[in-house]
This record gives structure tokens, sequence and C-alpha cells, in this order.
């Protein structure tokens, strides 16, 4: 059976290996592909490559923005294509007509209001349980490999503190236990605690947070500023941060380097540690979300 794809124009702003394989997954399905800052190679021969984002979104039907997101001005890093591309999307997002959908990993606040602005089906892939719990499983591994690397104990008995227990941070929190740690959760949901303490974590309210420092490592899963100067410089020295929370994270980075101490912002750990995994997840869910979206957006049209 034919794919509803098929013929569709769709365009593709940035990627790493995941979106790479998802654009590989797009034209088999036989989708009118614009790409901006992939590579040209196997089947991607196939697509319309441009240099400039405004160009490659004319006439498309949907945006699909990498999953590693933009920066706080909505410029889009080109990992695999050329180096010194720039891709604006904030300056594409108003050559788009309203309701066309915008896939994005998770949105910067420039894009969330440029979006609405401008009528815009804003879809934050990182929010789909789908692909949110999936992608948690690399993210975690990833965020322990991280630590492993910047630490001189083992995860084994090690004191770790895992804050927030949303996807990422419950499987984050149970792969730790798994490996032998004596795993703190810290979390303001009353909810969150008891379930940590069904994990076989310690639950700490974050309430309390500010009077317990003695950790090896701590794993931060919270988009907000939960590791301030006031806490860090309490911290032992050795103690290492790994900070998966998107945006700028939930530290102060600059304390911590004024503080001797090692804080890692470790971004877009799905594809970075486990690329083939990673894009299975989106090649698997993308283009079925995409088909809804489409379909919902030729009924509206008909109504």
């Amino acid at each position: 059976m034919a794919s509803h794809l098929a013929g569709i124009p769709l365009s593709m702003l940035g990627c790493d290996r995941r979106e790479v394989e998802l654009a590989a997954a797009l034209v088999e399905l036989g989708a009118d592909l614009r790409l901006v800052g992939f590579p040209e190679e196997g089947s991607l021969k196939k697509a319309l490559h441009f240099s400039d984002a405004v160009a490659a979104v004319q006439g498309a039907k949907a945006v699909i923005a990498p999953m590693s997101s933009t920066d706080a001005a909505g410029r889009i890093t080109a990992h695999l294509g050329s180096a010194d591309l720039v891709i604006d999307l904030a300056e594409a997002i108003p050559h788009l007509p309203s309701k066309t959908p915008l896939l994005i990993g998770v949105a910067r606040p420039v894009i969330r209001g440029l979006a609405t602005q401008y009528g815009l089906r804003l879809v934050e892939m990182a929010e789909i349980d789908e692909i949110a719990v999936l992608n948690s499983i690399p993210t975690a591994e990833g965020a322990i490999q991280v630590a492993m690397e910047n630490t001189e104990v083992t995860i084994h008995n090690s004191r770790c503190l895992v804050l927030g227990l949303g996807r990422c941070g419950t499987t984050l929190a149970r792969d730790l236990a798994a490996l032998g740690a004596r795993v703190t959760v810290c979390s303001r949901s009353a909810n969150d605690l008891a379930r940590a303490f069904a994990l076989g974590c310690e639950p700490l309210p974050l309430s309390q947070l500010s009077t317990h420092w003695d950790f090896d490592i701590i794993f931060n899963t919270i988009p907000a500023m939960v590791l301030p100067r006031s806490y860090l410089r309490h911290l032992d020295a050795k103690t290492v941060i790994v900070d998966i929370a998107s945006g700028p994270g939930g530290t102060d980075y600059t304390a911590a380097e004024q503080l001797g101490l090692t804080a890692i912002h470790a971004l877009s750990l799905p594809g970075r540690v486990a690329p083939k995994t990673a894009a299975s997840i989106l090649v698997k869910a993308i283009p079925r979300l995409l088909e809804n979206l489409l379909g919902e957006e030729t009924h509206d049209s008909e109504g």
C-alpha cells in the first residue's frame, strides 16, 4: 500500500545521525523532502538540498527541526552538513502558513512564541510519550557513561542524587540502583517521592535539598535552577554533576567552575551515545505522527 506521505513536501532543518536516518526513511516513503544541513549521501541524494532555510520551507506541508532543538535565539547547529551553515528557524517561521505542523525536540521560548504568533501547530517531540519514554533509555545510559568518564569511583556503592523523577529521572534512578548505587531521588512531588521509595531509592523532598550535600554524583533532570551557588559551595570538590535538563539546565555553571567542581551539561545524549537506537525511535514514530497531523489538516480544510 502506498504511503500517505508519498509526494508530500516536507522540510527538515539540521540534523545529527538520528535525523539522517529519519530523512532516509521519509525518502523511502516517497516524501518530497527538502533538506538543510544534511549530508548528500545514500538515499538522501534523492532529496532536494538547500543552504537557505527560508527557501527550503516554501511550500512545505510540515517542518521538522532537530531533536537537539535550537539555541536561545532560534538557530540550529548543522552537525553533519556545512560546518559554517547557520540555520535560522526563527527567520523561517514567518514564511510558514498558519496551521503548518512544526516538529522540534523541545521548543525554546523564542520558537514557542513565534509558533503561537503565526498560528503553527507546534509539536515537541521530546514530550510525546512514545518517543520520550524510549529516549529515556539511551539518555540514562549516556548520563551514566558521562559520570563514569569523569569520576574516580565506581557507580556501585557510590552516593548518587537524581533530581526529578520524570521519564528520564525514573529510568536513570532505576539503572543506577541496578548497578548497585546508593540512590537518593529529590522531587517536590509527593507522588514522585512515593515512586522513588517503591524503586528502592531514598526519597528527599526538594525543600530539604539545601541540607543534603554528601553525594559523589549528582544527576539533574529538572529544567530550573535547582543547583545554585548557595548549594554548590557545600559540595565536596570531587562531586561530579551531570545535568541532562533541557534549555539552560538547572546548574549554576559559572559558580561550579569558580568552585572547582566538575559540572557537565550533557544534552542530546541519545544522538551522541546511541544514534542507531535513537534513530529507530524516530523512524518508528514520526512518519505515523506526520500522517496523522497532515490528515487532520486535510480534514480541517475540508470542514
